[in-house]
């Protein structure tokens, strides 16, 4: 159970918070932190699967909790973007009961010995998801970190990446909703009987 690439996947538990702490706090250089430890997270999300499969390490219990650590990872996140970046909280709900929904699918067919992994849907939902995040997250590293070190204001820059996050969460939300129809639709014989 404690491969690198399962540490990798919990890692990113604890990460969310530290994300959330760090995009509440008004000292220099908080949001740019708060950008880079969410990259550190993207990118030990792609880590963990590519280390799990050259290591031949591939299990269960990582192809779960790899599903599992994202949902937390961007839920997380979306809750605090509400306040902080004025997400609408019904793209967050809409997200919310879609990942329980499919997480309560996937226990249930668990515990019939079946392992449901991501797919391709679910994959590229989650990577507009992270995208957009990052848009977000770069909004306050953009105005209080970037524009001050460089001397130039950025307001109309950090809009437009505003904008552009919070239309990748429209497109993540839809894309939830899809992938989360063909995983019931793909899944349903397992899970209804």
């Amino acid at each position: 159970m404690w491969t690198l690439p399962n540490i990798l996947t919990l890692s990113r538990i604890p990460l969310m918070f530290v994300i959330v702490w760090l995009i509440h706090q008004d000292w220099s250089f908080a949001a740019s932190l708060a950008f880079a430890v969410f990259i550190a997270a993207a990118i030990s999300d792609w880590l963990d699967g590519t280390i799990a499969r050259r290591r031949g390490v591939v299990s269960n219990f990582g192809k779960f909790m790899d599903a599992l650590t994202d949902k937390i990872l961007v839920i997380g996140l979306m809750v605090a973007f509400v306040e902080r970046f004025n997400l609408p909280l019904i793209l967050v709900l809409i997200t919310l009961c879609r990942e329980f929904l499919v997480s309560g699918m996937r226990m249930v067919v668990a515990a019939k010995g079946i392992v449901v992994a991501a797919d391709s849907g679910g994959k590229t939902k989650t990577i507009s998801q992270m995208i957009a995040i990052g848009c977000l997250l770069a909004v306050p590293m953009l105005q209080n970190d970037v524009s001050k070190f460089i001397g130039y204001d950025l307001s109309d820059f950090s809009n437009l990446v505003h904008t552009t996050g919070l239309v990748g969460f429209l497109i993540g939300t839809f894309l939830a909703m899809w992938s989360g129809y063909r995983y019931l639709r793909n899944n349903w014989s397992a899970f209804s009987s």
